[in-house]
């Protein structure tokens, strides 16, 4: 059986693909962060509003569709993520 991820490691997940793998400069399609990220639809969904509530994405209407950009706030938390995961990681612990 797989190791799960928590919600903090999706967050950190679907935060780098809008950060990353954005296929142009217009933001990432929900499809897009639903294939990088590998998260369901419903799931996604419901963080992808949390993220933009709390000003971590910021949400672009571009040609009649819902795509998502990094904001300065979120690239701050992904980069204190990842350097919190890193440290964990080095110690053998699990958040």
């Amino acid at each position: 059986m797989g190791i799960y991820r928590t919600q903090i490691e999706i967050v950190g997940d679907i935060l780098d693909v809008t950060q990353n793998n954005t296929l142009d400069n217009d933001g990432a399609s929900v499809t897009h962060i639903i294939r990088r990220a590998n998260v369901s639809h419903g799931r996604v969904s419901k963080i992808l509003k949390n993220l933009v509530s709390q000003g971590l994405l910021e949400q672009v209407n571009y040609d009649r569709m819902n795509k998502y950009k990094i904001s300065m706030p979120g690239r701050e938390f992904l980069q204190a993520y990842k350097t919190f995961s890193n440290f964990v990681d080095d110690f053998g612990l699990t958040i």
